[in-house]
């Protein structure tokens, strides 16, 4: 199902053009919302259907709905950029598309067809395009979710779901205005355990963590990183994003998929950082070695990447027992060079060996 089979009803009270004008001098993140959301329901007798796009606005939910008691919720994270030529572009949207497919399966949910979960996106974007900030590290960012609801009290998959997408101009994730976050080690709190839902990008996993991050921004730090469960040894990822080691010798580590989060921005990384022949291992890596580590100097850098905060240093990393400094504290080479080379194909202002930059519109 393309863009164009979504019915289409336009807002009757957009914002005027000049308050979103002022807005999105300063968007900020995730704080201010386009005219417009895409929405296609599913149930067991019809499948999907009734895909629209539609005047944002507050949806109503039967006390007994579903994902209110039983958390069954996935989500996505995207953006549009606007391109220097004046066109539009996603980045990967269908990487996107296959991780929603992936989490709807752990979650029991039906799995959103591709060229559905590519529609309704384009179809949105085309209608708040006037939404996409042209400030510099600014997008679109896109949400797709999926909830069950179903009204009724039970444990077993819903029979039906709601699946939406909504809009929100952004501007940098961190205000904090520092060169690099710090970093809290969280050492009573986990993420995921094998066999749980730590691949998944469902809501449930991001609030079992928000314990964790207020512990760290009551340290003074920016983000939390987990430990594995079972030694609290080895490193997880952070609360939203994926972390990156740089040592000395020019090579790159990162921690293994199986219980964190497969990230777009994390295998983009990965394939560019090949592509320049340097030497990449996904292997794990002990909280006490990267401490070790950074204290000889065989660490050199450590950086976090995801979609909303793209590619962030790691300067500081406080647990309990102490703290230590990444290198100089700031920003390093290959953190720079590497982001620098990622925003550069997203906004189709370098080569895209690759294909990864979806164009239209």
């Amino acid at each position: 199902m393309s863009s164009q089979s979504f019915e289409f009803e336009a807002n009757p009270t957009p914002v005027d053009a000049s308050e979103r004008g002022r807005v999105l001098e300063d968007p900020g993140f995730g704080k201010v919302f386009t005219d417009h959301m895409a929405m296609v329901r599913w149930s067991d007798d019809r499948g999907w259907h009734d895909a629209k796009v539609m005047p944002r606005g507050p949806l109503l939910l039967d006390p007994a709905t579903a994902v209110l008691h039983y958390a069954q919720e996935i989500f996505e994270g995207l953006k549009a950029y606007r391109l220097d030529d004046g066109g539009t572009a996603l980045f990967r949207p269908l990487e996107n598309a296959r991780r929603f497919r992936e989490s709807a399966q752990r979650m029991a949910m039906p799995e959103l067809p591709d060229d559905l979960f590519l529609g309704s996106i384009e179809a949105l974007v085309k209608a708040d395009r006037d939404w996409i900030p042209s400030g510099d590290g600014s997008s679109l960012y896109l949400r797709p979710f999926m909830f069950a609801s179903e009204v009724f009290l039970g444990v077993k998959p819903a029979s039906e779901y709601l699946y939406l997408c909504i809009a929100s101009p952004a501007g940098n994730y961190f205000k904090s205005g520092a060169p690099a976050v710090s970093i809290w080690v969280s050492d009573h709190y986990t993420r995921a355990a094998p066999g749980g839902t730590g691949a998944a990008k469902c809501g449930g996993n991001y609030a079992a963590s928000l314990v964790a991050q207020r512990e760290a921004i009551a340290q003074g730090c920016d983000q939390v990183v987990f430990l594995d469960t079972a030694e609290r040894r080895w490193i997880d990822e952070l609360g939203g994003m994926n972390l990156f080691f740089v040592f000395d010798d020019g090579s790159i580590l990162t921690p293994p998929l199986g219980t964190i989060l497969p990230g777009i921005t994390r295998d983009s990384i990965l394939t560019l950082a090949r592509d320049q022949g340097i030497t990449v291992r996904e292997a794990p890596y002990a909280i006490d070695q990267w401490e070790a580590d950074a204290r000889s100097g065989k660490l050199v850098e450590t950086f976090a990447c995801g979609t909303a905060a793209v590619v962030t240093p790691v300067g500081t990393v406080k647990s309990r027992d102490g703290a230590f400094t990444i290198g100089s504290g700031g920003p390093g080479q290959v953190t720079q060079a590497l982001k620098a080379r990622l925003t550069a194909i997203q906004r189709a202002q370098a080569p895209d060996p690759h294909n990864w930059v979806h164009r239209f519109g």
